[in-house]
């Protein structure tokens, strides 16, 4: 089973103050009211109301599918990585460091348009090559196993993963995989909209490979056998509801009995490509999956499998290759994201290189932008939300004595990661060099590969990071049961040393209790403090807590998005749970902080408490273009902004006296729809 990390946003989340120098001031008030709709009652749609005015100011720009709060801070943390990258290409500093001269190449490598324009495809031939002489189904499978070793997980997923039963150990894991559209359900909805960009993709896939030299008829040929093994990998394939059950993920077993499940995969093989022949134990993610995948390499012809692995090959490279690869690839994306332009090469070429050299433009970024102060600082605000948590634990009235002990011996044994890693990696085996930008990247996915797959038998590196320094988001760790914030999103508005408490509380604050809360949500509850996946409660106590998670589902599931789109109550469970948790325990650290240091006076009109629920929203300000929000609606297990307001705050009576919401209202829910859980 692969965990996941419950991360606060798909892109971007938490903050504290970064102090960092040349920063792009990102707004003049903690709560700008012109950013206010006040011809929507707070009462009726609180996220309108706090939000509507910078809704109507702030369209999404062109080269964009959704613009918010994160992404203006996400911008603002590319300019920073743009200035220390332009710096270290335009200095030829020999004296500087070795990981600095790295960055500076590989940065250089991909702004170099000339010279990806000369080398068209190219850089991508010898691997077509190897492919183009497969002639039997041993040599398909080496083929398989060269491609995972090169970053190209065709057919499945493969690579090393801490062990959820026994949290102390790194096994090899197999997921199922091998698809190029975002979900199982692209392949295999009738509705005429995912028909439509079935078409499309088809298109598509047939563009690419006429750009490699394929004739017109045969590219077609080749992209409906594409879509065909695709469409065959689907159908085994988990939803994504399905993949939120740790347990059901859970298939540990020898490699031979991993032979048996499927008799015609030549696995000692695979794990000797992969340069682990040694493997003796594996978990599989999807049994049904792996044994259609086996069924699928016999049924189906070699000039099919051909085509597929071409295709993998030119899908994984062409943002690299010529610009006839590079437009079309976005071409196509486009139709899903709603994004109008592609951006300025050298935006591509600084979030390419942050996440191939991630440690050491992350060490560069920390170094300029990032003060010890401002660690300090949010180590503190995560102190002080853990003490909340700890004394509303020991409160809960719906908890017996005997979980809650194990409720706060998990919460104690939390890690707190902030900023960025106490261990850098060491880039001293891995060469870039001049020369096309591809290479330089296949070089970086080969030192990744061997650095993940040389974890398997090893004991768990509990110092590794799951994200970027620079990186705008947070997230959880039930295997490590660990909460991180990165250094890139510890700015302003989620945390300004220059606000209110109640603003600050509703901004970082709820966020850090978001993350928290991952470690009670749905999935998050099965992990105990060690990080195993093990049942910790009573059978009576999981029952009240599983009747709590179904009214959140409920409720989500009721909200529209667009037409007939709704979110997925099961799908963005474990979020929604984090979001009113979070919220829950932040406004307790505010109360708790506004009785030792006294009211402070009206703000712009506003009381501290509702600063709290007006900085909360402003978090999840967004525009989002249509295509955006479809994709999201499908894959994404985050719900839209709209409900991540109003959701959690209409469970709140809290959130109702600070606006005199009463019963009846929009933003108030019935007392018996009110799920009351941490």
């Amino acid at each position: 089973m692969r965990v996941v990390l419950r991360a606060l946003a798909l892109v971007f989340a938490v903050a504290v103050s970064a102090t960092a120098q040349n920063a792009v001031p990102m707004q003049s008030k903690p709560l700008d009211p012109a950013n206010l709709d006040r011809s929507v009652p707070a009462c009726t749609d609180f996220y309108q109301f706090a939000n509507g005015g910078w809704i109507k100011s702030h369209p999404v720009p062109p080269a964009y599918s959704v613009w918010g709060s994160f992404a203006e801070l996400s911008e603002n943390n590319q300019s920073n990585l743009l200035t220390i990258l332009r710096n270290a290409a335009a200095s030829g500093d020999s004296q500087a460091s070795a990981d600095l001269r790295k960055l500076a190449v590989y940065y250089s490598s991909c702004m170099d348009s000339a010279s990806a324009e000369r080398a068209g495809s190219q850089p991508i031939a010898p691997e077509l090559a190897r492919i183009a002489a497969i002639r039997n189904r041993a040599q398909l499978e080496a083929e398989v196993a060269r491609l995972h070793s090169k970053g190209v997980p065709a057919l499945f997923g493969f690579g090393a993963q801490q062990d959820a039963k026994n949290s102390t150990e790194v096994i090899a894991g197999v997921r199922q995989g091998g698809l190029s559209l975002p979900d199982r359900d692209y392949y295999l909805n009738p509705d005429k909209r995912y028909a439509d960009i079935r078409a499309n993709y088809t298109d598509h896939v047939a563009r690419m490979f006429q750009l490699l030299g394929e004739s017109a008829p045969q590219a077609t040929t080749d992209a409906q056998k594409v879509l065909a093994i695709e469409t065959a990998l689907a159908r085994p394939a988990k939803t994504r509801v399905e993949l939120r059950d740790p347990n059901a993920n859970y298939h540990r077993m020898t490699t031979a009995e991993l032979a048996q499940l499927t008799p015609g995969f030549n696995w000692p093989s695979f794990f000797s490509g992969e340069g682990r022949s040694d493997i003796s134990t594996v978990n599989v993610q999807n049994p049904v999956f792996l044994k259609a995948v086996d069924s699928l390499l016999s049924s189906t012809s070699l000039d099919d499998w051909k085509a597929y692995l071409r295709w993998k090959i030119v899908d994984g490279a062409a943002g690299s290759l010529s610009s006839a690869f590079v437009n079309e690839d976005f071409r196509f994306a486009s139709t899903l994201s709603g994004a109008k332009e592609m951006l300025p090469r050298e935006k591509r070429c600084a979030r390419a290189t942050d996440a191939g050299l991630r440690d050491a433009l992350g060490q560069a970024y920390v170094a300029k932008y990032f003060s010890p102060q401002a660690k300090q600082r949010a180590l503190e605000m995560v102190r002080n939300l853990e003490s909340v948590f700890h004394d509303r634990l020991r409160t809960l009235g719906w908890m017996s004595d005997t979980t809650k002990a194990q409720a706060v011996t998990k919460l104690a044994a939390f890690t707190n990661k902030i900023g960025y890693p106490d261990k850098w990696r060491d880039y001293s085996t891995l060469t870039i060099k001049p020369g096309p930008f591809l290479n330089n990247q296949i070089a970086v996915r080969e030192y990744e590969r061997h650095r993940d797959l040389a974890r398997i038998g090893q004991p768990v590196d509990r110092t590794e990071w799951g994200m970027t320094p620079p990186t705008v988001n947070a997230y959880y760790n039930p295997s490590m049961n660990e909460i991180v914030f990165p250094a890139g999103i510890m700015q302003p508005p989620f945390f300004d040393p220059n606000a209110d408490d109640a603003v600050n509380y509703g901004g970082m604050g709820a966020v850090i209790g978001h993350e928290m809360t991952h470690g009670f949500d749905d999935q998050g509850a099965q992990f105990d403090a060690q990080g195993n996946l093990r049942n910790w409660w009573s059978a009576s106590d999981l029952e009240k807590f599983k009747r709590g998670t179904g009214l959140v589902a409920s409720q989500f599931d009721t909200y529209t998005v667009l037409d007939s789109l709704h979110v997925n109550g099961k799908l963005t469970l474990g979020e929604n749970l984090a979001d009113l948790g979070g919220l829950s325990i932040a406004y307790a650290a505010l109360e708790k902080a506004l009785a030792e240091k006294g009211r402070p006076p009206l703000i712009d009109g506003f009381t501290p408490e509702q600063r709290f629920f007006l900085a909360w929203a402003q978090i999840w300000r967004q525009n989002i273009t249509p295509e955006a929000q479809r994709v999201r609606i499908n894959t994404d297990p985050h719900s839209p902004g709209q409900w991540r307001t109003n959701g959690p705050l209409s469970n709140m009576p809290q959130f109702a006296a600070a606006f005199g919401c009463k019963p009846g209202d929009p933003m108030v829910r019935p007392d018996s729809l009110r799920p009351v859980i941490w």
